[in-house]
Parts: C-alpha cells; structure tokens; sequence
C-alpha cells in the first residue's frame, strides 16, 4: 500500500543529517529468564506485533525532482533479522560498558533504503540481566496512527498472550514513472496543497524550524512559545558532532511524590527542579559564570488527553497529542525550594496543565506507552526552532507494575532522546514501576564531563527531600 508521508514526516525524513539523526532510543534492562531470552524467542515477540505497527514494514521512497512528498511503500524485501540484530558485552559486562555500546549503535545513522529502526539484543550484562536497546525514525511515530515499536511489544504478564497468524503480502512497490504521474496528478487536482508542502519542506530546511506538526492547531501555544524569543547563551548549545556519550540515573518515585505532596506541586514540576539542580552544579564544576540570574530554557512537552478517549481501551488511543512547553530553569537560585516554586509557578500556568496525562491514566492503556510519549514529544521540540530552548527534556509517566517483554521482566526503562540542532544535551525522564529513569544522551566531544549528571542528579533530589521533610 502506497501513503504519502504527512508534511512533518516529510519534515523529519528530510531534515536529517549525519550529526543529528532524526530518530528515538530507547533502552530497556531486562532479568535474564531462567532459560534465557533467545535471539529466536525475541523475533518471534516481535513478528508477532508487527500487524499492530505495519510502518515498521514499510520503507520510504522519495519522489523525482522532489515533486511531492515521499510515500511510505511496503518493503517486499522485508527481512526481520536485518532490524533485529545481536551484541554482546565481554562477560560480566559493566553498566559503563553497556551505555559505551548503546552510544556507539546510537552514532550510527539508520539505512534510508530499508524500514528505518533496528533493535538490538545485548548480552554478557552483569547481574544476570539482558539489554534491547532500539532505534526508530521520528517519521516513523507519530503516536496515534502508528506507535513505537517499545509500545506494542510490552505486556502485563509474564505469559505473553495469544496471537492470531500474521498472513502478510506486501503490495507492489510502484515504478519511478508511477510516482512521477502520482505527483503530477496531485499537482493537477490539488495545485494549492502541493505548492504549500513543497515551500513548507524549503523553509524547514532552511531555518531548522520543521512543520508545526499534530500541535500546530494550538495556536494560542504556539503564539505565546515563539514569542519568547531565542533562549540565553549557554554551553549546551555548541556545534554537534557525530559522537555521542550516554549516561543515565535513577531515583524512587516516592522521593518525588514525597517533595510534591509537601510543597503542593507536581511530580513533573519535581523533575524539572531536580534537573535545574543538577544544572546549576554542573555549571560551576565548569567555572561558569553562575548569577542569581542565570536561567536555561528547556523544551519541555506535555502530554495530554482528551477526556471522552479515556475508555476505548486501544493503545495509543487515549494519547491525543503532546504540547509545546517551554520554561526557564532557574539554575542561578541557589535555594532549591525556591527554583521548585518558580518552575511550579511557571507550569501551574500552562493552558495545558488541567489535562496532563498521568500514571493513572496510563495504566488504562494497553503496550508500554512512554517509547511512543516520548517520540511524540521530541517531534514537538523539533517543530520549533533550536535556537528557542537549550535543551530538551521529554518527561512521561509509566505503568506503575511489572511490565514484561518477552517473557522477561522489565526491570529498568530509559529514553535516549536525539540531539537537536546545536544542542548538546537531551534528556529523557520514565517513571516506571515505583522509579524515576533518567537517560542522558549527549554529544561525546563537547560535553566530556556528561558522567558527573547522575550524580548530581542525586543530590539535587536529595537536597529537595531533605527540605520536604
């Protein structure tokens, strides 16, 4: 079957480049089964739900002299076991060891002639554990008609449940020709949309802003975002090579809850104050100059929900769209009750707030949601221009059980957010399971001392848990 890829799809396609690929990470740490977790067993749970994500048996084919937009076409080559591959880490592999991997795989771009993800199975963890560590293009999710690959293969119980037979024949793949009159016909009946598509591609390519996506409809948002202007200098937005460094941390979900319930915030506004934290000292391991002024603007997308979508029980279907947020992290207040007040202010006054999507309501939704929240919030980000935010910080709330993949128990979860433009740090928060997962995805020449965050991560919550108490 042969579909145009939508204007932001097009957007993300196009717009990638060999330093800031276009494309989610997501790292999941397994328990080792006791009879293991073969290569085979874990493409068979893949094959199986792949009739609930048919992009990722599609590839893209761009069009002659860029008439139209791409087309998404069934790949009649598809060969599972070039997407799902095998690694190893020297036995008893390290966590350090581990996340050196997970950059290295993360550095490399995807194969634009093939359906674009990959996943991988890694072994040799210590600790008895298994890693999946996987890749999907951003044009792959949009997170209401096609979803994460992470979403669907997730379940509730150790047993994964029964599938029917999966008969799939791929259509034919047209001709160049065939594309080219397609293109021409589109332009005959619908000259206006054409002319609109091909300008919008120009302008994102030139300025980096992308479409408006799936939010463009907010336009109060987006009013309000853009005229805030550029963000502050700072050294987070450098030049972005091809390498990367990933580090990651971790936290109890009840420290956060406990901080919100004493202050009367919320846990995302406790997240944001434990980064602004972890920022603050950052910078002045660093030498920066540190004022009582010093701010740094974080895109931060809200999750939403409309209320009548609660009930349908279909995955994804409960998550309508993620909004634009954009707050000024108070990293020159050296008083962390007071940079929580000021983020929970800010927040507090977001049209959005009133509709967030939360643990609860997640809970609701069959798969494992934050892969795909989380891909839905970085096409958010990359819809604005770079030069707006200093970093990205995609924060999204997960099942508070035990989750399974392939029998497996999910033991931790994290996001591997892409750097944008100029931007040389992302992160990605999961609350999952009674924890708060933390990954940090950074660019591996400008931000060489990426390893102390975790640690100051932990001691900004500690420091907020203390005052709480």
């Amino acid at each position: 079957m042969v579909t145009r890829l939508s204007a932001s799809d097009a957007a993300f396609f196009q717009l990638e480049n060999s330093s800031t690929p276009m494309y989610v990470g997501s790292l999941a740490i397994l328990r080792r089964p006791r009879n293991g977790l073969s290569y085979e067993t874990l493409l068979g749970t893949v094959e199986q739900r792949l009739p609930q994500i048919p992009r990722y048996r599609q590839k893209v084919r761009e069009v002659t002299l860029g008439l139209a937009r791409p087309v998404w076409v069934d790949d009649r080559e598809f060969d599972i076991t070039y997407h799902i591959r095998r690694s190893a880490l020297p036995s008893p592999g390290s966590d350090a060891q581990l996340h050196e991997l997970i950059a290295r795989l993360g550095s490399r771009p995807l194969d634009k002639s093939r359906p674009l993800w990959e996943m991988y199975l890694i072994e040799g963890l210590a600790k008895n554990r298994i890693a999946l560590y996987t890749k999907s293009h951003q044009a792959l999710v949009n997170g209401m008609t096609a979803l994460e690959i992470g979403h669907v293969i997730a379940d509730r119980t150790q047993k994964p449940p029964r599938f029917g037979e999966d008969i799939w024949i791929p259509a034919r793949e047209p001709s160049d020709r065939q594309l080219l009159l397609g293109a021409v016909g589109e332009w005959v009946t619908r000259p206006a949309e054409q002319l609109g598509a091909v300008r919008s591609a120009v302008a994102g390519a030139a300025t980096n802003a992308g479409q408006w996506v799936e939010v463009g409809r907010r336009f109060a948002d987006v009013a309000r975002t853009v005229a805030r202007g550029n963000a502050p200098s700072s050294p987070l937005n450098t030049t972005v090579s091809r390498n990367r460094r990933i580090t990651v941390a971790s936290g109890r979900l009840e420290d956060y809850r406990l901080v919100r319930a004493r202050y009367d915030c919320d846990v995302n506004d406790v997240v944001l104050a434990v980064v602004a934290g972890a920022l603050r000292n950052w910078l002045m391991s660093r030498g920066e100059p540190v004022t009582t002024s010093t701010t740094m603007r974080a895109m931060a997308p809200m999750s939403v929900y409309p209320d009548a979508d609660l009930d349908t029980g279909h995955p994804g279907q409960a998550i309508s769209e993620v909004s634009p947020f954009l707050v000024d992290l108070p990293v020159g207040e050296g008083n962390a009750v007071i940079r929580l007040s000021q983020i929970a202010h800010a927040t507090e006054s977001h049209p959005t707030a009133a509709s967030l999507v939360d643990a609860r309501t997640i809970v609701t939704l069959s798969g494992f949601a934050p892969p795909t929240l989380h891909a839905m919030g970085t096409r958010v980000a990359t819809s604005f221009s770079a030069r707006q935010f200093n970093l990205l910080i995609t924060n999204v709330p997960g099942a508070q059980n035990q989750m399974y993949i392939a029998g497996a128990k999910l033991l931790e979860t994290y996001a591997v957010p892409p750097l944008l433009h100029n931007q040389v740090l992302a992160i990605g928060v999961t609350s999952y399971n009674g924890m708060v997962y933390y990954g940090i995805n950074a660019d591996r020449d400008a931000m060489t001392d990426v390893g102390v965050l975790p640690s100051l991560i932990s001691e900004a919550l500690e420091e907020l848990r203390e005052a709480a108490q």
